[in-house]
């Protein structure tokens, strides 16, 4: 089996965790599975920011089906934007 065989699927995070370690729900075709998913290189040194809700396309592997990693965020239409430096709750 090569080694860049991925299993691509979309998801939504339910739960942020410590370390930047999401869960993430995975789609019906999966039945209905939590995994746990940790953030992509480029995501970080973009500073792509996960709140629970979002949804989010996973890489997994075909040997280990309960851990992933998150690639890319959608956008979503109801969500505001969120942008680098901005600081909503500051006034």
């Amino acid at each position: 089996m090569p080694k860049d065989d991925k299993i691509e699927v979309e998801g939504k995070v339910l739960k942020a965790l410590p370390w930047a370690i999401f869960e993430v729900e995975l789609p019906e075709a999966f039945s209905n599975m939590v995994i746990r998913a940790y953030v992509s290189g480029k995501m970080q040194k973009n500073r792509i920011q996960l709140i629970p809700g979002d949804t989010v396309t996973i890489e997994l592997t075909p040997y280990d089906l309960t851990r992933g990693r998150i690639t890319f965020r959608k956008p979503n239409a109801n969500a505001p934007v969120r942008t680098q430096g901005q600081n909503n709750n500051r006034r």
